[in-house]
């Protein structure tokens, strides 16, 4: 049987609580992931799915409801221990790639191992390792002003991955990119759930690159109004 990855319940956010603008942004939320699973969360702008993705990051907290990553119930957790539960369980690939200028490939993906402590020799075998697999070795020199858009995005999902998260977590990781260069990131996010069995949550607006997934959830005005649950038009 699988294992649940992730594991939401009555998930309810609102902001200015009280105030006579109070906002309600997610409806109870229910949503279990279990690993090895490739999902797409699709909705329009406003829907509440970047509300949804931050929830999943543990990026910001919930005002109800439950939510248990690998079994931890991040509720109860403190910003220190919610900083590691990020750092260790969970791989962000952003849309803006998010690299840090200044450094070079192969640093800006030992970045997350120096955080959790690895010895620079394991972290370094590592992050050579993981450049391989998405096709940048020959560029772990390079720094972030000397990638394209496309190899720029290659090394943020390296350096997601670098932790061997539980989840990773890609937030329009296409948008920024022109449609042959997203193709090629999509195909590496199917080379890695083919070969490493790696959890992908997908956050997307798009209806085509979510129909490539295992499993599509749709979210409407903070609530999630279709979920297949089955493996819709895969990408083999």
């Amino acid at each position: 049987m699988s294992k649940t990855v992730i594991s939401m319940r009555g998930i309810i956010k609102r902001y200015y609580i009280g105030k006579p603008n109070e906002l309600q942004i997610l409806n109870g939320i229910d949503l279990d992931v279990t690993e090895g699973e490739f999902l797409a969360i699709v909705g329009q702008s406003g829907s509440g799915k970047s509300t949804l993705m931050n929830m999943i990051g543990a990026l910001d907290r919930p005002t109800e409801g439950t939510y248990y990553l690998n079994g931890i119930d991040i509720s109860t957790l403190d910003d220190a221990e919610l900083s590691r539960i990020r750092n260790k369980e969970i791989g962000f690939v952003f849309q803006t790639f998010n690299l840090i200028s200044r450094t070079n490939a192969l640093k800006n993906v030992e970045m997350p191992m120096m955080y959790a402590g690895m010895s620079r020799k394991e972290r370094l075998k590592r992050a050579e390792e993981l450049l391989e697999i998405v096709d940048m070795a020959d560029r772990a020199d390079h720094q972030p002003n000397e990638l394209s858009g496309g190899q720029k995005q290659r090394v943020a999902i390296a350096r997601a991955m670098a932790n061997k998260p539980s989840i990773l977590l890609a937030d329009e990781p296409t948008g920024a990119l022109d449609s042959k260069t997203g193709r090629m990131i999509m195909d590496l996010f199917h080379k890695l759930h083919r070969e490493e069995g790696t959890t992908i949550v997908l956050i997307t607006h798009s209806p085509e690159l979510a129909q490539e997934c295992d499993r599509i959830v749709t979210i409407s005005d903070g609530s999630i109004i279709n979920d297949t649950g089955v493996r819709v038009n895969a990408v083999d």
